[in-house]
């Protein structure tokens, strides 16, 4: 549906995008992952209009929109701060664009308390004023906006960032429902990894503009692409060379690779398989979190390892504890040491 092909965002002498190849499927929720100046929002902002690439060409259904007005791009766009009209009410808000667009008021009307119901915004709402909601209502009141003028696309720039977390989680998950109820193509950006997991279909993982990996969510944490990817996304060990060279894990690393293994792959009670790896450590530190803690593993020659285990019954050890440690090397991901520092 979407297609950005050889896009290129300079300001200046300043690369911001190099060389963008990425395609978007019709009814995805995708999302643009990275840390803050990799590169996330300005092609998003590219998509929606707002910045024009240096280079390259933005496809929509096979049709070139790179030099489209915003307007007849047929994409809602909700920013970081919403960007409602605090002093208008949220049926002023939501009615905005079809104003701009001059359709009918009658139209107007039936299509604002459509899409209000629709994102559950009650009709006493519709009269107060933009200022006197919560931020989740205000979150509503953009997302209606947008989506009330029929986009083909729906783009959100870091639309959780400004809220507390529990209420992040709580529309982190209403996002979602909402896409799934309406179908439509959305494209979202976030620096959040739990965001970007819990979110998606696709995640593409951006790092000083450069797109490090494309993959669903179970992809870009397991089988990660590149060593920044790995780093970037959730908690992992890397493996201490000295562990790798005096221990069996030695016959599965690859030579000349860095390696890294994610915490919960740590095992403390015994797995199956031939080929797990079984090493001794002693616990320095826990942390207990209820349904889970987290311990540090010294092992022999003072390597750490970190790993998180289930408060299931079947695990309790307290620091001092000696304990054996459990690998499987299927689950070691392993790169070129050159890639470090990418």
């Amino acid at each position: 549906m979407i297609t950005f092909k050889d896009i290129q965002v300079h300001f200046g002498s300043f690369h911001a995008v190099k060389n963008l190849n990425l395609e978007i499927r019709e009814g995805e929720f995708f999302t643009f992952l990275g840390p803050s100046g990799c590169g996330k929002t300005t092609i998003l902002r590219a998509l929606a209009g707002f910045v024009t690439p240096t280079g390259g060409s933005i496809l929509l259904n096979g049709r070139d929109i790179t030099n489209v007005p915003i307007e007849k791009r047929g994409i809602g766009m909700v920013f970081q701060n919403y960007a409602l009209f605090p002093t208008m009410t949220v049926y002023e808000n939501i009615a905005f664009g079809m104003k701009v667009k001059k359709a009918k008021k009658s139209e107007i009307d039936a299509a604002v308390r459509d899409i209000a119901r629709k994102v559950d915004l009650k009709e006493e709402h519709l009269t107060k004023k933009v200022s006197e909601l919560s931020g989740g209502q205000q979150q509503r009141v953009a997302i209606a906006r947008a989506l009330v003028l029929k986009p083909a696309i729906l783009a959100l720039d870091e639309p959780l960032s400004n809220l507390d977390a529990k209420l992040r989680i709580q529309l982190r998950n209403e996002l979602k429902a909402l896409q799934k109820k309406f179908g439509i193509t959305t494209i979202y950006v976030t620096h959040d990894q739990e965001e970007a997991l819990t979110l998606s279909d696709r995640i593409a993982v951006f790092n000083n503009g450069v797109l490090e990996q494309v993959g669903t969510p179970y992809e870009i944490y397991n089988h990660s692409g590149t060593e920044f990817v790995c780093n970037f996304i959730g908690d992992i060990n890397r493996l201490d060379p000295a562990l790798i060279e005096s221990s069996p894990l030695r016959a599965f690393i690859r030579p000349g690779k860095v390696a890294y293994i994610r915490n919960e792959k740590v095992n403390l009670a015994p797995i199956e398989g031939e080929d797990v790896v079984r090493l001794r450590a002693r616990i320095v530190d826990r942390e207990y979190y209820g349904l889970y803690s987290k311990y540090v593993l010294e092992l022999e020659g003072g390597s750490r390892l970190k790993t998180i285990e289930k408060e299931n019954g079947r695990v309790a050890l307290e620091v001092g504890a000696e304990t054996d440690v459990y690998i499987r090397p299927a689950d070691i991901m392993q790169f070129d040491r050159t890639e470090r520092g990418h």
